[in-house]
């Protein structure tokens, strides 16, 4: 709460290139699984809202889609999504890599973005576990020459370093008022949505570079077990699709054996989330070039 009683609550966007952590950092602070994670670049293409909960009012995190050229239609759709967040958003956090001391053509692009951004900015140092304090400072002082943010915090979101100081330089902009969801939700998506995401994100981390940027995640159907209580488990009957046979080939592994070891750990992984035993049927189909096709976008719930 403020000094006046009134607790405080507002939106964050996260912005940043990609893999720089905006989804670990997010699932670090809301203390849940609300994006995925892969050690692939534009692994988030939705806008996903994670709900921070406190004593002093409530933050809603809006993480975004990388920032990057774009190449397709899928592209430019998240680099839109990427830019859409920022509108009527209280702060901006910006995150770069301790490690990395150039100012990509991503990383110019969203500095051109902010500075038109009236709200305040914060600058954020992530992944400082992983470099020499010296470093970071030079990255620091690097981007202090390139913007003038409002605050600038360094972190590491993969070991929890620091997250409560920046989550009190975060309330500490947000506006007076009540929260903004008044529900004990974490996450601001749908079921369906939380179980293609997981399953995209073990493709993800089980495939290398050719597949993982042509993958899409469908989830056909979604039964929980009030809906079929003789079978005492969640139904999750899901579609991944990709642009090339080959691709398919590589997603199914031989005599199945890839595709298996993606359900067996997007199960574990859903078991988790719902906290019910969970059946997954996993299907593979080709889509040739769904990231230009504006239809096949729309299908997919990308538009």
């Amino acid at each position: 709460m403020t000094e006046t009683g009134i607790a405080r609550s507002g939106v964050v966007a996260v912005i940043g290139r990609p893999n720089v952590g905006k989804s670990t950092l997010i699932n670090a602070i809301v203390g849940g699984k609300a994006a995925i994670v892969s050690d692939k670049p534009q692994t988030t293409r939705n806008i996903i809202r994670a709900v921070v909960n406190a004593p002093r009012g409530q933050v809603v995190f809006v993480d975004t889609p990388g920032l990057h050229r774009p190449l397709h239609e899928l592209g430019r759709y998240m680099k839109r999504k990427a830019s859409e967040s920022l509108e009527g958003a209280d702060a901006v956090c910006y995150i770069v890599e301790a490690s990395d001391t150039r100012i990509s053509k991503a990383d110019e692009i969203i500095l051109e973005i902010l500075e038109k951004v009236t709200v305040p900015v914060i600058l954020v140092v992530n992944k400082i576990d992983a470099v020499n304090p010296a470093l970071a400072g030079d990255v620091w002082k690097h981007y202090l020459e390139k913007m003038n943010p409002a605050e600038a915090v360094m972190i590491s979101a993969l070991k929890g370093e620091n997250l409560d100081g920046l989550l009190d330089r975060i309330f500490d902009l947000m506006p007076e008022g009540p929260p903004i969801f008044e529900d004990d939700r974490f996450v601001d998506c749908t079921e369906r949505f939380l179980a293609a995401e997981t399953i995209r994100e073990q493709v993800l981390r089980q495939t290398e570079q050719e597949v993982p940027h042509s993958v899409a995640v469908i989830v056909e159907e979604f039964k929980s077990p009030e809906e079929f209580p003789e079978r005492r488990n969640l139904l999750v009957s899901a579609t991944i699709y990709v642009e090339r046979n080959g691709q398919k080939a590589i997603l199914i592994g031989k005599g199945g054996s890839r595709l298996k070891s993606i359900g067996e750990a997007a199960r574990k992984e859903l078991e988790d989330i719902f906290g019910f035993d969970v059946y997954l049927d996993l299907w593979v189909k080709v889509r040739p070039g769904w990231r230009n096709s504006l239809t096949e976008l729309r299908r997919m719930g990308y538009l």
